[in-house]
């Protein structure tokens, strides 16, 4: 199911004109007109048809080992193949990876996630709930706190891209899932759409005592996309033997000088707490398995997820503001194909 596209002359780039302060904003970039890349042996053109915007991409801006000045802006992405020089890839296949902000891209096999020959639903959700955003909850909750019948979860981001597959995932297992977002609008959404018991807007409700209400007994699990104040109060709301799973850090802008401020080693040690990092890239070769479990339960309708898509080129440096003010409504994607 691919959307109608266009193949222009012209390859239109955003670049990284200097290192972000902090939040990346427009004027940290640049459009360029180029031509359009030559293929090489061994590797596929792609004209990418949805790019995608994602808190990491802070992280690759502000870093020079990941992007030198001057760099197409590193990014998610699905395409459509235009031409290949690799064996079993063909025109007119899909695929999904590290393919950047541009209209066209020449890759080897090692920049990709996915493959998909014949896609079963819209080419957009291999960015969203078949990509990256579905791959990392199935995967990191999976893998470090598989959810189990009665448990407390607690998922901060609840009605984000990771959070709302985090949230029907526990709650398909038989847990009590609790989330906090930043709006009442997506704390109704979380209920009502993603299978929470509870949400709860962080920025009006005074958490200490909900979280209380909320777990008496503490929770199990804490998927935390945000780290910062809401991980302050997680960490005070835990049970003992509870699991902390580290997924996003959202709610820092800046960290250079670090941060200081509360040290939580004492809720560590006396909850007996254990608390791991989760990288999806570092997870790569699992990337399949988590796909094709999500597949499955999304082609059956057991699984919801909201898409935020823009259309233009000139959407892409505003859609990534949106995100990290937190307009946006589901997976933030920019569909490209129309020029």
């Amino acid at each position: 199911m691919i959307p109608t596209y266009r193949l222009p002359d012209a390859n239109r780039t955003v670049k990284l004109a200097r290192r972000p302060n902090g939040v990346p904003i427009p004027s940290d970039f640049e459009i360029i007109n180029e031509p359009r890349p030559l293929l090489a042996d061994a590797k596929i053109l792609v004209r990418n048809l949805y790019l995608s915007a994602d808190p990491v991409q802070r992280g690759w801006a502000a870093n020079p080992d990941i992007m030198p000045i001057g760099s197409v802006m590193k990014s998610l992405a699905v395409g459509v193949i235009v031409e290949s020089r690799l064996e079993g890839f063909r025109e007119g296949e899909l695929v999904y990876g590290h393919l950047g902000w541009s209209d066209y891209v020449v890759v080897s096999p090692e920049a990709l996630l996915s493959h998909i020959p014949s896609p079963k639903v819209a080419a957009a959700c291999y960015a969203g709930v078949l990509g990256m955003p579905g791959a990392t909850a199935w995967l990191a909750l999976n893998q470090i706190a598989p959810p189990q019948p009665g448990q407390s979860i607690l998922v901060s981001t609840a009605a984000g891209a990771v959070g709302s597959v985090v949230g029907q995932i526990a709650h398909a297992a038989g847990a009590h899932v609790v989330g906090l977002t930043g709006s009442d609008e997506k704390a109704t959404r979380c209920v009502d759409r993603f299978g929470y018991s509870a949400a709860y807007n962080y920025k009006s409700a005074d958490l200490p005592p909900i979280l209380a209400a909320a777990a008496p007994d503490g929770f199990n699990t804490y998927f935390d996309n945000t780290g910062g104040a809401i991980l302050d109060h997680a960490l005070r709301s835990m049970a003992r033997h509870g699991r902390i799973i580290q997924c996003g850090t959202a709610a820092t802008a800046v960290w250079n000088p670090p941060p200081t401020g509360w040290r939580p080693e004492r809720e560590i040690l006396t909850r007996v707490l254990s608390w791991t990092g989760f990288n999806i890239f570092d997870n790569a070769a699992r990337f399949g398995e988590a796909i094709d479990a999500l597949s499955v339960l999304l082609e059956a309708g057991k699984l919801q997820f909201d898409m935020d898509i823009e259309t233009g080129f000139e959407a892409i440096l505003p859609s990534l503001e949106k995100l990290f003010e937190g307009r946006n409504n589901g997976k933030s994607l920019v569909f490209i194909g129309e020029g």
